[in-house]
């Protein structure tokens, strides 16, 4: 199969950008992911911090890389059905293993599950234009969900929103101490999120994967129409995307990010600009690739897109191994924990670029691959990805 260079720029920023608010999730408690408030106040930075990576970061690379992966998906039906299969459930398997015994905030579980549901929709609707429509129909259900969340749901925090001070102590205790009180935890994380995928989250996820395939057969994602209309999208879906976002941010910090509100239905303007602001990095990204395409930072960026799976994994040892094992957990706030983010990117440019000088593949994608082939009885000799 033919490689597309802006695909794999575009999945390295993907993948750059998903620790931004990650480095969230690893230094601080689960509560303060959405809850900015978690403490029951907080600092002007803390706050502004909080406003700007909402609008520009949150959500968005998350989305922009199931669109990726959906255009990912589209690629591969040509191998086959037991190759597919067996890919999607080896990813799976990994998300449980990184999950229960790394990180709890795992996205590859999600992926596998979902890819394994909707990738025979890829194969069996011929249809650019109907499988774009199924796309946007599932992701506005899965927004439609929050609504229903938010009319049932109690007004008063819970300790998922607003932990107490014995809630905070605990998580700190487990994730630092390790072992299996944390396997435990981690446990209880999955099953709620995997309820959470099958009520809610799920339904976006499969509509940006069908989003993301139908882009991909129409040429969109393989940048096959002009530098001035990516030019035009991007600051068409840009400005329709933060249109809808900023309200959402204002409304939530002038309520003080009460639960009764910020729980769900303010969640709302975010889901439902994710999917304008990432298509607008995306075409961003090609409506100047004849200038940047050529770059050594392009080339750099490309190489963390090309192991993205390894840079996923490997942020998750950097940040579990700093922030658990040398007691950095709850040390710093919101804006120091940015300040981080770039030391990693360093980790995650260098030993892509400096791997990939000497090995076609990082190394997780080729145990991927290995396994793929073994449990899909394919031969050796089978195409590569140029």
């Amino acid at each position: 199969m033919q490689r597309y260079l802006a695909l794999d720029f575009i999945r390295g920023c993907a993948i750059l950008g998903i620790l931004l608010l990650n480095i969230v999730g690893f230094g601080l408690p689960s509560a303060a992911y959405l809850n900015p408030a978690w403490r029951g106040s907080l600092s002007l930075s803390d706050a502004w911090t909080w406003a700007v990576m909402d609008g520009l970061a949150q959500l968005k690379f998350l989305t922009l890389f199931a669109l990726l992966f959906g255009a990912g998906l589209s690629l591969q039906i040509s191998r086959g059905s037991r190759w597919i299969s067996a890919r999607l459930s080896l990813l799976v398997l990994l998300g449980f293993i990184h999950a229960i015994f790394f990180w709890e905030g795992d996205i590859l579980l999600d992926y596998g599950l979902i890819g394994l549901i909707i990738w025979r929709m890829l194969r069996e609707v011929p249809s650019d234009k109907a499988l774009l429509q199924t796309g946007t129909l599932l992701y506005l259900m899965g927004c439609g969900v929050l609504l229903v969340f938010w009319g049932i749901s109690s007004t008063e925090p819970g300790r998922s929103w607003l932990p107490g001070a014995a809630d905070i102590e605990y998580e700190s205790y487990w994730k630092l101490i390790g072992g299996w009180e944390a396997v435990q935890n981690r446990f209880d994380h999955l099953s709620s999120s995997l309820m959470a995928l099958a009520a809610q989250y799920g339904w976006q996820l499969a509509g940006l994967m069908l989003i993301g395939a139908a882009l991909m057969r129409s040429g969109w994602l393989k940048g096959e129409f002009s530098v001035q209309h990516y030019r035009r999208s991007a600051a068409l879906l840009l400005t329709m995307g933060w249109l809808i976002a900023i309200p959402g941010i204002v409304a939530q910090w002038l309520l003080d990010w009460e639960f009764r509100w910020s729980g769900f239905l303010l969640q709302l303007p975010r889901d439902l600009a994710s999917p304008f602001v990432s298509l607008g990095y995306a075409a961003l990204c090609f409506g100047f690739w004849p200038q940047i395409g050529h770059t050594r930072f392009s080339h750099a960026i490309q190489c963390v897109g090309r192991m993205a799976l390894t840079n996923y994994l490997l942020q998750t040892l950097i940040c579990t191994t700093l922030f658990y094992r040398f007691n950095l957990f709850l040390k710093f706030d919101r804006l120091h924990l940015l300040a981080l983010v770039p030391a990693v990117w360093l980790v995650n440019i260098l030993f892509s670029v400096l791997w990939l000088r000497y090995f076609p593949q990082g190394p997780m994608e080729w145990i991927w691959r290995k396994l793929t082939r073994l449990a899909a009885g394919k031969p050796e000799n089978s195409p590569r990805i140029r």
